[in-house]
């Protein structure tokens, strides 16, 4: 699937979250999205990403799961070069910082998601890479 088959499943999506207020639809319904912005590491584009995302009060994080796939989804890549972002929750918008998380901690978040969103231990089991955590740190 190359940039512009991942464009044309996204926007939809995006369109709906903001249609809705914030509110997810479709096979998102129910889950907590976030919009990611992100600066592309080659080409310097910004895309957005539509995550699922794991909200605990007001810290907030994203896994690059790719649905199990071996390789990291190109929005990872974007972040590690360019870890500024922007990110809408909700009807909010606000600037963070990518928080690359490891060890313990990283394993204790992944547990946490796979409790409440099943399926990302499914990604897990899918795939021999280790799938990343990422914190997304509001700045102020």
């Amino acid at each position: 699937m190359d940039k512009a088959d991942f464009d044309a499943m996204n926007n939809p999506v995006i369109e709906e979250f903001r249609a809705r207020g914030g509110v997810a639809g479709g096979i998102f319904e129910g889950k907590p999205l976030v919009l990611v912005h992100h600066i592309g590491a080659k080409s310097g584009i910004e895309r957005i990403a539509p995550l699922v995302a794991l909200v605990e009060g007001d810290r907030s994080y994203v896994f690059a799961s790719k649905g199990g796939a071996d390789t990291h989804p190109d929005w990872y890549r974007n972040l590690v070069a360019n870890p500024q972002i922007t990110v809408e929750q909700g009807t909010e918008t606000y600037q963070a910082t990518a928080r690359f998380l490891d060890g313990a901690e990283r394993d204790e978040v992944y547990a946490r998601q796979c409790a409440v969103e099943p399926q990302f231990a499914e990604y897990q089991r899918n795939t021999e890479r280790v799938i990343p955590v990422i914190e997304l740190v509001r700045t102020a």
